[in-house]
């Protein structure tokens, strides 16, 4: 009776943990606001922006990943505001315009 039960709620989550495999097949993506301080620190400017996640999709990872990619560039990170799939990519890319996907 107990395998039972096991095996219709394995039959019940299968389709739940085959849905979320997808989303992290595709990509893994955060959205972040940046600063860069022009000449002398007079001219400040900030950004919201989109990238695409190499490394490993666990905050920690992805705070240094990005920081490291936007200071290449001359930018300094302030936040991650979320971490999520491709499915979350169009309702951000008007936002992130010029930084949607860009470093």
């Amino acid at each position: 009776m107990k395998r039972i039960r096991f095996l219709l709620l394995a039959a019940a989550l299968l389709p739940a943990m085959l849905g979320a495999l997808p989303a992290q097949a595709d990509g893994c993506y955060a959205d972040y606001k940046a600063k860069q301080t022009g000449n002398g620190g007079d001219r400040l400017r900030l950004r919201y922006g989109v990238i695409q996640i190499h490394g490993a999709c666990a905050r920690p990872q992805i705070d240094g990943e990005v920081a490291n990619r936007l200071s290449a560039h001359g930018w300094t990170l302030l936040d991650i505001l979320s971490v999520f799939g491709s499915d979350g990519l169009a309702q951000r890319q008007v936002n992130a315009r010029d930084f949607f996907l860009n470093f």
